[in-house]
């Protein structure tokens, strides 16, 4: 009786190893993010941005917008702690509120470029063939195209047909997933080439399992650290991209404030040398995002995925 209880008190054992096992692989992937101090630095401006851009308006008396005549173009004091712009707006209060769009289009065309190139390249290297044939051509037709001319393109047509304003930003989160799967899709291509060949998946295929549980169930946990990495560092570069648009005038336009056309709003030589904090605060938070969310991904790189590390 007693060999029949300690061998069921052994196999009750076993999941719980298992699990233990797969939440030490994520602790120890922690534990050496946690050492690499410039990474945290990084995570921790990145917070701070999103943080203050999301919820510092909501304490902020200048939001309405209204323009101001008498308060036109003042230097920062105490009641305007970054002065005000050529309408008399509390420039702060503007810049958190265009940290919101920028952020929030830098966020959601990085998830429609992952989903999209993510999808794609799973199925051009699970199935190949004439699918993905067809599906590598096609990033190879978008990658021959410089991606900063082809956005502004689509930009200056946008302007052309009279987009309105609100629909704007929606088109350009769509505009900027477009030019963002390809390197993407290859990518995980390959990835998936590589993954096929692996002693496990041959295991799969003599076992018979389905192509449903082959692909949620052994492909894509080994993708996963792959996307995520990709996925941080493609926010930063959408941020720079929308930036650019909208500082020339063919991204997201004013009234809706963005990082990018409060820049473009302070276009000339007097603003230039004379107001300074027009466009020194809008150009600063570009900078230090894009460069916290760059350090940030480098360091889940070098975590999640050594073998790439810089």
């Amino acid at each position: 009786m007693s060999t029949i209880n300690g061998e069921a008190a052994k196999t009750k054992v076993f999941p719980a190893k298992k699990t233990a096992a797969h939440t030490s692989l994520w602790r120890q992937s922690l534990r050496r993010l946690l050492k690499n101090k410039l990474a945290v630095g990084g995570f921790a401006v990145v917070v701070f941005m999103f943080a203050a851009c999301f919820i510092g308006p909501l304490f902020s008396p200048y939001t309405d917008n209204k323009i101001h005549m008498a308060l036109m173009n003042k230097a920062p004091s105490l009641k305007h702690w970054l002065g005000t712009d050529k309408l008399g707006r509390d420039v702060l209060t503007r810049v958190l509120q265009a940290g919101r769009i920028s952020l929030t289009v830098g966020l959601a065309s990085m998830v429609l470029s992952v989903f999209i190139g993510s999808l794609l390249g799973i199925i051009a290297g699970y199935y190949r063939g004439i699918v993905d044939q067809i599906i590598m051509r096609l990033a190879d037709l978008l990658l021959t195209i410089p991606s900063l001319p082809l956005l502004f393109i689509f930009g200056a047509l946008l302007s052309e047909w009279k987009v309105p304003t609100d629909y704007r930003m929606y088109i350009v989160m769509l505009m900027l997933s477009i030019v963002g799967w390809p390197g993407l899709a290859r990518m995980v291509r390959g990835q998936m080439l590589s993954l096929r060949e692996r002693e496990f998946m041959q295991a799969a295929v003599v076992l018979g399992l389905r192509d449903r549980r082959k692909l949620f169930n052994h492909l894509l946990p080994n993708l996963v650290p792959l996307l995520i990495v990709i996925a941080t560092l493609n926010i930063g570069g959408a941020i720079l991209s929308e930036s650019v648009l909208s500082f020339f005038g063919l991204g997201v336009m004013p009234p809706t404030p963005t990082w990018g056309n409060m820049i473009d709003a302070a276009n000339n030589m007097i603003d230039f040398q004379e107001r300074p904090w027009l466009w020194i605060p809008p150009g600063f938070s570009i900078f230090a995002t894009v460069i916290a969310i760059n350090i940030f991904g480098d360091g889940l790189r070098d975590v999640l995925d050594p073998k790439q590390k810089r």
